[in-house]
């Protein structure tokens, strides 16, 4: 008896340890989404006082995205080498300084500088959060934990819309950054006290410095020149960066301790179409909050709290149809959900090319409950597929691959847009041009991400059977 109820004792007090930690890895997630959407809110009064570009508006959220992607898989290996809690609390640490940094920034550059820095902390933080939650998570359980942390970014979503308009409009763009570092703080100490182990999968092997360098000279380039399109040196910049990415490929083959376990991607059909899938999902749907943000607050004159309510539709449905996706994703066919939810997005992002100066605002908050749908049943589903196709051996590894995936599509993304205001307005402020130039750029930005989404359609219904579920 005295046993069972000390075994009975410890298994509670674990089971508390894990909800903890379970709500660190989401407030962790939080942070990114939160700072994306209250950003993008804030960005009139930011270009107002800072005196920004509509192209060096748009850099704010590219710079950290790039910066994000670039050291998301060298992150993942240290980690594999120094151990994920080690790498998980430097990033969440250094994410809290470049925030509170922020606040100090008196020019466009100083700021763009922040952010960068602030991208580097991501990558070390999301490189190996998903693998510390999947790892300490039984795997019958694993779409439902997953599910759980999605929806977590999707209710930072939701209320950051809110949060962060209320915050812009009475404190000031600033108050958003001081809001970052606090909830960063409040994460760090939580990591100290419920993260307990270390997960280091490689010895004291050595760190693949040049492979490191080859790809983020390949990612840089690859998304720079894509946001410089269609200039010839936007052209030739996308071809740079692809033929680097490429020899990066042929170089980590022939490594012992490659930074990117390159052979999973190629052998492992499950992996590869999904990654490819989630790439494609955020390359055509990240831009939506930031050109309709732009487009209610210039083109319709709302205020940052008024276009703030309106955009918080979206990931409302977003919150709570991810937790019910990765449950289901447990017992039901998570390529069929996931492929569905794709499917809704396309639908979706063709509602929203139609969108003029008079177009009701109930037509938009239906438009992006559609979309929050759409995208909460692809997200949740999709990670399970991928985190269940690869050995606890490469869970850092796959990790910070679906992260890679997440910021360079999103990175993509807003080139696609940077890219729509070159064509439209140039190197103009959004103040000085008319509005129907801004709807047009609205217009393209959304029909290209249609035909993307299309061809994820595609890519997400094509995996191997094994993993249909009927």
């Amino acid at each position: 008896m005295y046993f069972h109820k000390k075994y009975v004792g410890k298994m509670e007090k674990d089971r508390k340890i894990y909800r903890r930690l379970v709500v660190v890895i989401c407030l962790a997630a939080s942070l990114v989404p939160f700072m994306g959407s209250s950003l993008n809110l804030a960005l009139p009064h930011i270009n107002k006082e800072l005196n920004l570009t509509a192209l060096t508006s748009s850099w704010l959220q590219t710079t950290y995205l790039l910066s994000t992607a670039i050291f998301q898989i060298p992150a993942a290996r240290v980690a594999d080498i120094l151990g994920r809690k080690k790498i998980f609390l430097a990033g969440i640490l250094l994410f809290c300084l470049s925030s509170l940094f922020s606040v100090f920034s008196t020019s466009g550059e100083m700021l763009l500088f922040h952010r960068f820095i602030m991208g580097v902390g991501s990558a070390m933080t999301f490189s190996t959060s998903m693998a510390i939650l999947v790892a300490k998570t039984p795997e019958a359980k694993r779409g439902k934990a997953l599910g759980i942390n999605t929806a977590a970014v999707y209710f930072s979503l939701a209320s950051a819309p809110i949060i962060g308009g209320a915050l812009t409009q009475h404190l000031g763009w600033k108050s958003i950054f001081i809001t970052s570092a606090i909830i960063s703080l409040i994460t760090f100490i939580g990591g100290l006290l419920y993260i307990k182990d270390e997960w280091k999968t490689e010895g004291k092997s050595a760190f693949d410095y040049l492979g490191s360098l080859l790809y983020a000279i390949g990612l840089s380039t690859l998304i720079y020149g894509f946001s410089n399109l269609p200039n010839t040196s936007g052209f030739l910049l996308a071809l740079l960066g692809s033929i680097v990415l490429f020899y990066f490929a042929q170089y980590e083959k022939r490594q012992a301790n490659p930074v990117f376990n390159i052979t999973l991607f190629l052998r492992n059909r499950v992996f590869r179409m999904s990654l490819l899938s989630a790439l494609i999902n955020y390359s055509s749907t990240y831009a939506i909050s930031f050109m309709l943000s732009i487009y209610l607050q210039y083109v319709r004159g709302l205020s940052p709290q008024n276009a703030g309510l309106i955009l918080v539709a979206q990931p409302i449905i977003m919150t709570f149809v991810t937790i019910k996706a990765g449950s289901l994703s447990d017992r039901r066919s998570p390529t069929l959900l996931a492929t569905l939810g794709m499917f809704i997005v396309s639908i979706g992002l063709v509602c929203l090319s139609f969108l003029n100066e008079t177009i009701s605002f109930t037509y938009i908050i239906g438009v992006l409950l559609f979309l929050g749908f759409g995208f909460g049943l692809f997200s949740s589903p999709n990670t399970n597929i991928i985190m269940g196709s690869v050995t606890q051996a490469d869970y850092s590894g796959a990790s910070a691959s679906i992260g890679t995936m997440r910021l360079t599509g999103q990175a993509f993304s807003m080139g696609l847009a940077t890219m729509a205001f070159s064509l439209t307005i140039g190197n103009h402020t959004f103040e000085s041009v008319d509005k129907n130039l801004l709807i047009l750029a609205t217009r393209i930005t959304f029909i290209v991400s249609t035909i993307l989404c299309l061809i994820g359609v595609y890519t997400s219904s094509i995996r191997k059977k094994q993993h249909i579920k009927l």
